[in-house]
């Protein structure tokens, strides 16, 4: 790809693309330091809003892709874009977390719950940040953007009306999990006159009841830290830190979370790039 390892201290350009399902995620860092980031839908063509995103992103700082010392792509479409390495979202995940959370001291992150648009993943991290335990929930979208995303149209609201719940509401209690079974519940009990913003709390208490399940089985250590695009959902948080127990830490970047990851990661692969050959 670029060139901008080449001369010796010359600044490291870094690119993370995490390229999820739902939306595409671009980071553009400068010698470890967050410069600017890009969100746009996937849409049918991963690969082609993945590049298109990369280039959007250095075309409006100025730089081409000569400049980029080295661009690292995550997510579940990484396959289908240019890079110079792909690495997994779990690792991209876990990187980008900890300079989210970090607050300047190692380990600031011990546990992860990442919930994006196809899939859900729960992350246990050591004292240094390492990945020591992850379980993913890819084979089915119950508890996932995705669902909520369904659950929502059903309703006749949207993602965002989900996020701000009223806190005294109690949540009415959804009985299945399965995309299928979960709608015609929910046309149900429409039906009968049961107030949708308790049924919108009931959907996201299910899946924070399915998140807690994932988050304990691998190991639930405090600090938590919620990313992805549905971490934007206040009310969400607030019922997932009811059933933890604990603190849940969010960011306003922690949809970019893995994009991040992948930005330093391709700076610390740069940076190996330079390293002298001894003989």
């Amino acid at each position: 790809m670029g060139t901008g390892a080449d001369s010796a201290g010359a600044p490291i350009w870094t690119v993370g693309v995490d390229i999820g399902s739902v939306g595409v995620k671009a980071v553009l860092m400068r010698d470890g330091e967050w410069i600017d980031r890009l969100v746009v839908p996937t849409g049918w063509n991963p690969g082609e809003t993945g590049t298109d995103a990369c280039a959007r992103l250095l075309e409006r700082n100025g730089l081409t892709r000569d400049d980029v010392a080295r661009t690292v792509a995550t997510g579940y479409g990484r396959n289908a874009v240019e890079a110079d390495g792909r690495v997994t979202e779990i690792s991209c995940h876990a990187v980008g977390a900890g300079r989210l959370f970090r607050d300047g001291e190692p380990g600031g992150v011990r546990t992860i719950l990442d919930i994006g648009g196809q899939d859900s993943k729960a992350i246990a991290l050591d004292r240094d940040g390492n990945v020591v335990n992850f379980l993913m929930n890819d084979k089915c979208a119950a508890g996932t953007g995705r669902f909520l995303q369904n659950m929502a149209v059903m309703l006749g609201c949207t993602l965002d009306d989900f996020s701000s719940l009223p806190d005294d509401l109690e949540p009415r209690a959804i009985s299945s999990m399965c995309t299928v079974f979960a709608e015609s519940e929910v046309v149900g009990l429409l039906a009968q006159g049961v107030d949708k913003r308790a049924l919108s709390l009931g959907l996201l208490d299910a899946v924070a009841s399915r998140a807690e399940g994932m988050l304990r089985r691998v190991g639930l250590h405090e600090p938590v830290a919620f990313t992805g695009g549905v971490s934007r959902s206040r009310s969400l948080v607030r019922l997932l830190e009811k059933r933890l127990g604990c603190a849940v830490r969010v960011s306003p970047d922690s949809q970019l979370a893995g994009a991040l990851g992948a930005a330093l990661l391709a700076r610390k692969q740069a940076l190996r790039g330079r390293e002298p050959h001894r003989s």
